[in-house]
């Protein structure tokens, strides 16, 4: 199961986030989310875990704990959507037609 981990300190490092979760059960993967140009955290990170039983024990007893004076929010990870963008300001037309000008 993907787990979204957000409000984390700037400070936890992917190590770090494994160990929260390792406490209840085996974490396949921990990846806190940086910044492309900084290298910075962004806050936020996934953490993969095989089972779902000791994924949503782990989603229960972290949500709202606190973490290097935080308080972290942990939920089940959504898939991610597709963009679509309907309404492009490179295409658009204004609402202005230029046959009724004329």
């Amino acid at each position: 199961m993907n787990i979204y981990v957000s409000n984390l300190s700037f400070n936890v490092q992917d190590e770090e986030l494994r160990n929260f979760f390792a406490a209840y059960g085996e974490v396949s993967s921990a990846k806190v989310i940086t910044d492309r140009e900084t290298g910075r955290s962004r806050g936020f990170g996934f953490v993969e875990m095989e089972n779902e039983t000791e994924a949503r024990n782990a989603i229960q007893e972290l949500d709202n704990s606190s973490v290097d004076g935080r308080q972290i929010r942990v939920s089940e990870a959504r898939p991610k959507t597709e963009k679509t963008f309907t309404k492009s300001p490179f295409k658009s037309n204004n609402n202005y037609d230029k046959r009724s000008r004329w």
